[in-house]
């Protein structure tokens, strides 16, 4: 054989090789990029007590699970009013005696963020809203529930604020910021409400 053939058939087969060695690294960075990818995910933050702010995120939460996004709501804080059933004062700091006596004890006793006059406006807009036959708050969180939402009361709100598990409606899960965070990390929408 001719050594000028031989040269450029040992350059070709140097050439292919270093196509090959880059296409796998290409393939592997390819599967990290695809494994960083969001999900067909939404992840609700829910820090508002506020009835009209709690109706828009369930709204959201609602409307995302029906277009067959996995969905997930972590209610923190004053989010957590929206998932109680009642309050109970034994087995808590006078502290947190006196937060149960001043937060609301269910979804139904919400106040809204504007124009509330001492429950008031909450009333009037509940009054709208059946009116217009809007669902009422409590119909949404029965629809979440029906979609498969997932609701996450935040542990540490909870021991804080005193929150047993008697005050709470059924079905929830209890969580910290990391199982949130996990959601969130792998969502295409992530909203603090």
């Amino acid at each position: 054989m001719d050594t000028g053939a031989e040269t450029s058939f040992a350059r070709d087969a140097e050439r292919l090789q270093a196509l090959e060695e880059k296409t796998r690294e290409l393939e592997k960075r390819l599967a990290q990029v695809e494994g960083q990818a969001p999900e067909d995910r939404v992840t609700l933050v829910i820090f508002s007590g506020d009835l009209d702010r709690v109706l828009a995120a369930f709204v959201i939460a609602t409307g995302a699970a029906a277009m067959g996004e996995q969905v997930s709501m972590f209610f923190t804080f004053w989010g957590l009013s929206v998932l109680k059933k009642g309050k109970q004062l034994s087995g808590k700091t006078l502290f947190q005696q006196m937060m149960t006596v001043m937060s609301p004890g269910s979804s139904e006793s919400l106040p809204v963020s504007k124009m509330n006059y001492f429950g008031v406006g909450a009333k009037m807009l509940r009054s709208m809203m059946k009116q217009k036959n809007v669902s009422s708050l409590e119909e949404m969180i029965a629809l979440a529930r029906e979609l498969g939402v997932r609701m996450i009361a935040c542990e540490m709100s909870r021991d804080v604020m005193g929150i047993h598990d008697s005050e709470l409606v059924g079905g929830l899960e209890c969580g910290g910021v990391a199982s949130c965070l996990a959601d969130a990390l792998k969502s295409r929408t992530s909203l603090f409400i």
